[in-house]
């Protein structure tokens, strides 16, 4: 029998929502004399249920993660599963002991100096005083905090308390790590040790439950996905196909998001997948020797809402857009496949020296590059152009990008300085696809070649 390392039962959380601090001390006193009475109890408030019903186990040494919507229970299913919270029905078994990246720092006593506080929290997650003597140093040299580590926590930067908790939590060797959106601490050589470390603690076979809103971390760290919406779970899988139906749910327009709950519902109703199977592997290797070659497609509803405009200063970029070589708006991409990105500039002043450019971000706001300027120096620039003229400028890219979503930018330069630039103007999404198996952000087109070696 496989063992469980963590096995979650009809799980449901329900909060009580008083309208004012009256019905409270109502709720509190007036269902007992109402029952001496012998009348119907009134209820003084409504209730709201984080998480409703949810049931799933996962297996010693799994990496699963959880992705939904803002509000769909994702932290408060972990509280309850770290035992912070406790749950209104259901049941939850864990086995082995739990380190938690939850809300880093907040079980800190400000008062205490670092020293104390690393002793302080890693005794709460089960480690004895010898045990974190033997780490100490170990956990001060992770969080970077130097001659800190015996000042009050109190005299803290954010980012300094962070580290440190961080430290602690990954330096126990956890037989469960749970992770809920605390990776962003540090700057990117801190992060990137953070994710190292998490990387290790896997490859050491210990489980591992990720929260995050990056479908990209949940494809490339996690074994199985598990997609949650308003509190309940709606589908459990190979992290791809997960990933594909948050982001349908994620863009759908609000009329149409019922209707796509439902449909993903059902689509998992007849196979849940509560422990991963050999029928997983199944149906992921089925779908690529069945494979329908995914198709660009323009969904209106795919429009950023980070939109920053510059103050114009001679020039106005219009129409930005995503085409297809034969000249179709889209933004649903398919990896691999060339686009052309137009927009045009109408100019209202003259303008020497000038270049146009675009350029590709994340969603986290990381640059990837793209056509950075249309012209290397002033030399290649448009020498002069006169106002009441309008360009065409278009960049032709190919897709290079693995699924996910992403946005663009347009710039125009001229006069020694931005004539007019929108950020976030335009965005796309590359098509989820199950038979690349290419992690990370961009696709490089990496093929091995492989050779036995006979002596």
């Amino acid at each position: 029998m496989t063992e469980i390392a963590i096995k979650v039962q009809n799980l449901s959380k329900c909060y009580h929502i008083y309208d004012n601090p009256r019905d409270r001390l109502k709720q509190f006193i007036a269902p007992r004399l109402q029952r001496l009475t012998w009348q119907q109890p009134k209820q003084y408030f409504r209730e709201f249920w984080a998480v409703k019903d949810v049931s799933f186990e996962i297996k010693k040494g799994e990496t699963v993660g959880i992705i939904g919507r803002n509000g769909s229970g994702k932290s408060t299913l972990l509280q309850m599963i770290c035992g912070t919270l406790n749950p209104t029905h259901g049941s939850i078994e864990t086995n082995g002991r739990i380190a938690a990246l939850l809300e880093l720092g907040s079980g800190f006593n400000p008062e205490f100096t670092g020293r104390e506080n690393v002793y302080m929290n890693a005794s709460v997650l089960g480690l004895s005083n010898k045990e974190i003597d033997e780490r100490f140093d170990d956990i001060v040299a992770f969080a970077e905090i130097g001659d800190f580590i015996e000042q009050p926590v109190k005299t803290y930067s954010s980012g300094m308390m962070v580290r440190l908790a961080f430290a602690v939590a990954i330096n126990v060797d956890p037989e469960i790590l749970i992770v809920d959106e605390a990776l962003s601490v540090g700057d990117e050589l801190f992060q990137r040790k953070c994710f190292s470390r998490i990387e290790a603690i896997r490859e050491n076979g210990s489980t591992i439950l990720f929260v995050s809103h990056s479908g990209g971390a949940i494809v490339e760290l996690c074994d199985r996905a598990v997609l949650m919406d308003a509190g309940e779970k709606l589908a459990v899988g190979m992290p791809k196909k997960i990933i594909g139906n948050y982001q349908k749910l994620l863009y759908a327009p609000a009329e149409k998001q019922k209707d796509i709950r439902d449909t993903i519902i059902r689509a998992n109703s007849d196979k849940d997948k509560q422990i991963l199977v050999d029928d997983d592997f199944k149906d992921h290797n089925e779908e690529s020797v069945h494979k329908v070659e995914p198709l660009e497609s323009f969904d209106p509803n795919l429009m950023p809402t980070s939109t920053i405009e510059y103050e114009s200063h001679g020039a106005y970029i219009e129409n930005p857009m995503i085409l297809t070589i034969a000249g179709e708006q889209v933004n649903n991409l398919v990896r691999g496949k060339i686009y052309r990105y137009v927009y045009t500039v109408r100019f209202i002043k003259p303008a020497n020296n000038v270049r146009f450019g675009m350029l590709i971000k994340t969603t986290s706001g990381v640059e990837l590059g793209g056509g950075s300027s249309s012209a290397n120096s002033n030399k290649d620039s448009l020498a002069f152009v006169n106002e009441s003229k309008t360009y065409q400028v278009e960049f032709r890219f190919c897709c290079a990008l693995n699924a996910g979503v992403y946005f663009l930018n347009a710039g125009v330069e001229g006069n020694e300085t931005y004539l007019h630039r929108l950020i976030d103007v335009a965005m796309f999404r590359v098509i989820a696809d199950t038979e690349h198996l290419a992690t990370g952000v961009v696709d490089f087109g990496c093929f091995p070649e492989i050779e036995l070696q006979e002596y």
